[in-house]
């Protein structure tokens, strides 16, 4: 019997990348998968993974830079399965031109949008699931944060979104019942698709292969995180086991600027 036989996850940004790896690691330990983002090509590849597992999954496309429809969509899976247990609070990236992004170019709406997808989303899908977890005396909220969740040199919507995360983790967890958990697990540089190194390479006036050498040595092992290397962590803040994390930033990093 798995770790998480009997409960029913949703993952939030599922399609690709670390929502990905995580709900194939929710579904390998016997979860049933709940899987949301705007993309239903993505979604799809993701469910026939599941299900080629011997699992089971559920898709709902959902714009998580609309509060509406992020709260319509966790109704949607509450309706579903009749319960939530593990709310994966993964979606987020980056909006517009990186030139944008900086302090004295910055353009204004997209510093909302950003704040948006990176903070108030994960805000709307936790109001919405939180009713459901406390009628059912269960519940692990967990957040995807970043490096920058602890440090400020990333872009200045981003940082600020993930400085959030970890403030909303700790305020949450002395919020909601000691069967409800809340946590946030940070991710260092990981080989996904959100890694853009063009663009990285242009907006620090470096070449491809110069950027990447630069972000390997940020690390103590040099080297880039597969999505994957989160799967196991976040599987334990899902358990019964891990009721005793709460309010807690956990890094999977490789040692990222300790």
């Amino acid at each position: 019997m798995g770790k998480l036989t009997g409960r029913v996850a949703l993952v939030t940004g599922g399609g690709r990348g670390i929502g990905r790896a995580i709900a194939l690691a929710f579904a390998r330990e016997g979860a049933k998968i709940a899987l949301t983002s705007r993309t239903k090509s993505e979604l799809d590849r993701v469910a026939s993974e599941v299900h080629e597992g011997g699992g089971e999954a559920f898709t709902v496309i959902a714009d998580f830079t609309d509060g509406t429809a992020i709260k319509s969509a966790v109704g949607d899976v509450i309706r579903r399965f009749g319960q939530l247990d593990i709310l994966m609070n993964n979606a987020g990236g980056s909006i517009g031109d990186r030139a944008k992004l900086r302090a004295l170019e910055h353009d204004d709406v997209l510093f909302e949008q950003n704040l948006f997808l990176n903070l108030i989303s994960a805000y709307y899908a936790t109001r919405a699931a939180l009713p459901q977890m406390v009628k059912q005396d269960y519940g692990r909220i967990i957040f995807t944060g970043s490096g920058y969740a602890k440090r400020g040199s990333g872009p200045l919507a981003y940082t600020v979104a993930k400085h959030g995360l970890v403030g909303m983790t700790r305020s949450l967890a002395y919020q909601v019942p000691p069967s409800i958990t809340v946590n946030t697990l940070n991710p260092g540089w990981t080989n996904t698709s959100l890694v853009d190194f063009d663009a990285l390479a242009k907006l620090r006036g470096m070449t491809v292969d110069a950027v990447r050498a630069m972000i390997a040595s940020e690390n103590i092992q040099k080297r880039f995180m597969e999505p994957e290397e989160l799967g196991p962590m976040a599987v334990l803040l899902a358990s019964e086991e891990a009721k005793g994390i709460t309010g807690q930033v956990i890094s999977v990093d490789g040692g990222y600027r300790v």
